[in-house]
């Protein structure tokens, strides 16, 4: 039985959202950066090399997809039985699929068996984050309830997509830049995604020792647990979990496009940029987001949670054009600064307040699904993103302006969404009902 105070919890919940999320994120980040630079000659060399990275970034995409269907089942699990037992066995199916992505044979060795087998555990990957970040945001929020700092706590599992980020980006940097070329397509490239074994194991460690929220325990004794959660959060809190989606629309794919595309348009541009400039680039917007994120986070718990979303959701739309004109200059200082622009200080104003706030919207019966709902559902597009973005490269003649555009409206969304929604920092969380603003 643990002796830990209740005092101690809440930091040790955070603590523990932050490690597992980092270990999920590296594992979902490290295929996002292998796609971008490696997947196509290895996985679809029968096609010329366009064609290879729009073939790459539709299995990209493909995890995406699988994330709502982990949303849902995750959400009535993590509702119905706890959110413990479900974070384990999301950490667990994540670990093991990247694992196995690192023994895969390559499209020379095994023909279409090869990229057949990696659709498929990109499915396994993105079914268990989606189980992931509804458990782990509210094993911080829910330890934290009855305080007044839920956005700085539920922070801690969003700082764990910029460690996951900076994690992923540099073992595959350092790889990469410790053997030629040849050799890291030949056997190098394996070396990230066998490690992410070992930071299971990790993970699990920390995991298992942190009982479920009071909050949930609570509700769960006293018998007011929903039988069917995924379908009571549809019928009675339908508009939370609407408005949830259009306000991860644009967040999502702004990292996406950022972390992701741009590594892809720097090497096809002809910027002149070095070949490693994209890379540094994110790492040092991930580095800087473990500080930025929970900052963003204790503004919204002091000035509300709507002020700071909104200002990253508009400053994103309007930054994004200038965001590629410093790509197209190949200055990598000047890249480094689009990157920290666009990521520390508009995407990290959304998803800094972004866990509490998602978790704030919903009762305890139905937070987590209702949560995982509106966050998975809302990054469909974002998985779909690179891909769009690269065929509307194409379109355009190899000028950015109609991603741009597409943004644009993806943003229009979220603003909108972002509006509508009800402030909540002040909110006190039930059992009985989305959180109620005190009086």
């Amino acid at each position: 039985m643990s002796t830990t105070t209740p005092e101690r919890i809440p930091r040790r919940a955070a603590l523990a959202g932050l490690v597992g999320t980092t270990i999920e994120w590296y594992d979902f980040y490290l295929y996002a950066t292998a796609a971008a630079l490696v997947f196509g000659p290895l996985f679809f060399s029968d096609v010329d090399p366009a064609a290879g990275v729009l073939a790459s970034f539709a299995t990209y995409a493909a995890g995406f997809g699988a994330r709502p269907l982990g949303a849902v089942v995750s959400g009535h699990l993590g509702d119905r039985i706890g959110r413990r037992a479900v974070l384990v066995g999301a950490l667990l199916l994540m670990g093991l699929a990247t694992t196995a992505i690192g023994i895969l044979p390559t499209y020379p060795t095994a023909g279409i068996l090869a990229p057949v087998l990696l659709v498929v555990l990109r499915l396994l990957q993105g079914f268990a984050v989606g189980g992931e970040w509804g458990g782990a945001v509210l094993m911080s929020v829910e330890h934290s309830a009855g305080g007044k700092r839920r956005g700085l706590f539920g922070s801690f599992p969003q700082i764990g997509s910029s460690a996951g980020m900076l994690l992923a980006s540099g073992v595959f940097a350092a790889v990469r830049g410790s053997m030629d070329s040849q050799t890291f397509l030949a056997w190098g490239w394996r070396i990230p995604f066998l490690l992410s074994i070992v930071l299971v194991g990790v993970g699990l460690a920390i995991r298992l020792t942190l009982p479920d929220p009071k909050v949930f325990t609570d509700t769960r004794d006293r018998g007011g647990l929903s039988e069917r959660p995924v379908v009571d959060v549809l019928r009675t809190e339908r508009r939370n979990v609407v408005l949830t989606i259009g306000m991860r629309i644009a967040q999502n794919s702004l990292y996406v496009l950022a972390t992701t595309f741009a590594l892809t348009y720097l090497t096809q541009t002809g910027s002149g940029a070095p070949p490693n400039a994209g890379l540094r680039a994110v790492v040092v917007a991930s580095a800087i987001g473990l500080f930025s994120t929970p900052l963003w986070a204790i503004l919204s718990d002091r000035v509300g949670r709507k002020p700071v979303y909104l200002g990253g959701a508009v400053g994103s739309a309007v930054f994004l054009g200038a965001f590629f004109l410093l790509l197209d200059t190949g200055s990598t200082p000047l890249i480094v600064l689009a990157m920290v622009l666009l990521v520390n200080v508009f995407h990290d104003a959304m998803y800094g307040p972004q866990a509490a706030w998602y978790s704030e919207l919903f009762s305890t019966r139905v937070r987590y699904s209702g949560a995982s709902l509106g966050y998975q559902v809302g990054s469909v597009v974002a998985g779909a993103a690179p891909l769009i973005a690269t065929a509307l490269l194409l379109a355009g003649g190899g000028r950015p302006w109609l991603i741009w555009a597409f943004f644009l409206v993806l943003s229009a969304i979220t603003i909108t969404a972002t509006v509508l929604a009800p402030e909540t920092h002040r909110a006190t969380i039930t059992d009985e009902a989305p959180a109620k603003v005190d009086a």
